[in-house]
């Protein structure tokens, strides 16, 4: 089909792929009579006399403003925490997501709100527009129940496939900025936050491309910043009322859901005992107080929801509190910084910054994708020219392996085989083996000015070990960085259950298309990555 033919279907098309659209804002008309479910009066209770708090009240009341974390190292166990808090649930659920997969793992999580919901807790759901990419989710229909309320932030107008990208063109500047942020809120008491997503291949080892992560769970006081910052993305007029999207009102839709979820427990019966059997042994490891808390004080920071509508001057000069926090922590840490950072690319500035601390005696061990590891070959290619001047400064420089079996875990008796194509995707950080750094925020261009963010920053030695200690056995299924006398980058380490060190002079397990991929990428614009 010529050009001119395809151009012009496209134009004759117009008219009628505008029909379907949804306000992208809350102040349209059309939603001048919307009434919401869940109010405050559902939060008018007291956080520390439910189940879950009263658990480890002692410790809830051992000094103010405590918290307890505990990290969650592989997908499966973040899975599994999380469909046992949803069982323990009595009040409220929260959950803030960038992606929904709508796949099996999705909607086995979402089946589980859906029963809490059954029980009467209160449950909602916030999801980035992009990161659904799809009117008929499942997890938009369960708005119909009384007691679940989604919406969809920062929405892009036109439902129609047709016009859905050329839109980002019109209104480039607000619609290239996401929500990023992830938190997993039970009872106004306990939280997860971290890099994790909802989708299998983000809790189930054996997808196709697996991400290597971390989550942690908190307790207590840092929880009632998470919610706040929930309520103002929640209550933000860029926050549409999944009601308004045609396709999320479908009762058929919906019936057929309940169907498949009913089918699933009918069809699997022995998957669905095994599957029960975990989770009530989390539920009892966690009320017999064997879940692996460490006691200290923390911050919870998130961007403001309205930092994807500033300008791009604005955003190009934003410096919001957690790059101030950030910041911060860089200035005062004397010794080391251990990071695990899924897409690195610090700037000119940020470089700088850390050949200082380097020159200054403060140690930097980086791990990091390699080429052949990671979903995003324009970032790494951005890496890339950072990379040398780092080494050169002293940093520990580690790329994982895409086809490494992780090693994490061994200390808790569980072991994670990879898949055959493994990112890493962790966005943590260690200073000074005593403040941990752990959230949905990346260290790149992207994270500081475009997309919001969240970070936890938690203020305890005992769990700052466990957290370098992970990102310590990271490196091990890792290639090490060096640069050989005439500064080329040089990559050594061991697979998994190969004793033998293999050496290689360009970026391991890749092919020379990639590579030349990952050269062309360099056209794009760091600030765009």
């Amino acid at each position: 089909m010529g050009i001119l033919k395809k151009v012009s279907i496209w134009i004759l098309a117009l008219p009628l792929a505008g029909c379907t659209t949804v306000p992208t804002t809350i102040h349209d008309t059309r939603l001048e009579h919307y009434s919401p479910k869940i109010t405050d009066g559902d939060f008018d209770y007291n956080p520390y006399e439910t189940p879950i708090a009263k658990c480890y009240i002692d410790e809830l009341n051992s000094a103010p403003n405590i918290s307890g974390a505990t990290l969650i190292e592989d997908g499966l166990s973040a899975f599994v925490i999380r469909s046992a808090f949803a069982r323990m649930a009595t009040k409220t659920i929260d959950l803030q997501t960038y992606i929904y997969s709508n796949d099996f793992t999705s909607r086995v999580l979402i089946a589980e709100l859906k029963n809490a919901a059954d029980r009467g807790v209160k449950v909602r759901i916030l999801l980035d527009d992009y990161g659904t990419k799809s009117d008929i989710v499942d997890v938009m229909l369960l708005n119909q129940h009384p007691n679940i309320e989604v919406k969809v932030f920062n929405t892009v107008s036109n439902r129609s496939k047709l016009l859905y990208y050329p839109q980002f063109l019109t209104d480039f500047n607000r619609l290239n900025s996401r929500m990023h942020n992830k938190l997993f809120i039970v009872d106004n008491v306990a939280y997860i936050t971290g890099g994790r997503n909802v989708g299998s291949n983000y809790f189930y080892p054996e997808t196709a491309s697996n991400f290597s992560d971390t989550d942690v769970l908190f307790l207590g006081d840092m929880t009632r910043y998470a919610t706040n910052s929930f309520n103002e993305y929640w209550n933000h007029h860029l926050s549409i009322p999944a009601s308004v999207f045609p396709k999320a009102k479908s009762k058929r839709a919906l019936r057929k859901l309940e169907k498949s979820f009913a089918e699933l427990e009918e069809r699997s019966t022995e998957e669905v005992r095994r599957y029960n059997t975990i989770i009530n042994l989390a539920k009892r490891e966690f009320k017999h107080k064997k879940f692996d808390f460490s006691w200290g004080h923390g911050k919870f920071l998130a961007d403001p929801p309205q930092k994807v509508e500033m300008t791009m001057e604005e955003k190009e000069s934003y410096r919001g509190d957690i790059v101030k926090a950030l910041q911060h922590l860089w200035d005062k840490t004397k010794k080391s910084v251990y990071m695990s950072a899924a897409y690195f690319v610090p700037g000119q500035g940020g470089l700088e910054h850390m050949l200082r601390e380097e020159d200054s005696g403060v140690h930097l061990t980086i791990v990091t994708n390699s080429l052949s590891s990671t979903n995003a070959p324009t970032v790494y290619a951005k890496w890339e020219k950072y990379r040398k001047q780092l080494i050169q400064s002293g940093a520990e420089v580690y790329e994982f392996m895409e086809s490494a079996e992780n090693l994490r875990g061994r200390e808790h008796d569980r072991e994670r085989k990879q898949s055959s194509f493994s990112v890493l995707h962790s966005k943590t950080m260690v200073f000074d083996d005593d403040i941990s750094w752990i959230g949905s925020f990346n260290l790149d261009p992207r994270s500081a000015y475009y997309n919001t963010e969240n970070v936890a920053i938690f203020e305890s030695r005992d769990f700052a070990d466990k957290l370098r200690n992970m990102i310590i056995q990271d490196t091990k299924t890792s290639w090490r960085v060096s640069l050989d006398r005439n500064n080329k980058p040089v990559w050594t380490g061991k697979r998994t259950g190969d004793d033998k060190e293999r050496v290689y002079r360009h970026d391991p397990d890749t092919s020379i298309f990639r590579r030349i991929w990952k050269t062309l990428c360099n056209l794009v614009p760091e600030k765009f990555v």
